[in-house]
């Protein structure tokens, strides 16, 4: 390409990358959303696109990448979606509601999923679960000792990234 600038980047590779989102999505709107996200990610680069060796490679790890994002999120919602009809009465939330709280979820499960596997079990037992110290050490078979330092590991971790998630 004689001409490395974002214009011309889209107009030689924007259709290409619409397309190959729709196979992965099997959804026009989607694909074009997911686009032009790709591109609007381009725009807020701090380093220069003219090092890009090949374009559709990198748009398409970007692509990738927003599509896997999609993907969670809206493994989230429906997960949120079913615990909310299985509660005994009917749970009447308002939309923005909603969009919080799967926004929320949304924002926990990426933070914890950036967690070593052992450390993100402990905390999910003794958060999620209510699980004490001696008897995660017993069930993992490892020491308090260890359990304890798994937790500050998440909990150091956890407000570090976004102080406003944990009590």
């Amino acid at each position: 390409m004689s001409d490395p600038s974002l214009e011309t980047l889209y107009r030689h590779h924007h259709n290409w990358l619409r397309a190959v989102l729709y196979r992965r999505s099997g959804c026009s709107e989607l694909a074009a959303d997911l686009a032009q996200d790709t591109f609007a990610r381009l725009l807020r680069r701090e380093d220069d696109i003219v090092d890009i060796r090949e374009p559709r490679a990198f748009l398409g790890r970007i692509a990738n990448g927003l599509l896997a994002n999609y993907w969670r999120r809206k493994a989230i919602e429906q997960a949120y979606l079913e615990t909310l009809q299985q509660q005994p009465e009917p749970v009447a939330i308002s939309p923005e509601t909603r969009y919080l709280v799967i926004e929320t979820l949304y924002r926990i499960d990426v933070l914890l999923d950036a967690l070593p596997a052992k450390v993100r079990r402990v905390f999910l037992m003794s958060r999620l679960d209510g699980m004490r110290y001696v008897d995660i050490a017993t069930r993992l078979a490892v020491s308090e000792r260890t359990v304890r330092n798994y937790m500050e590991q998440a909990m150091f971790h956890c407000l570090k990234a976004d102080p406003g998630l944990l009590p």
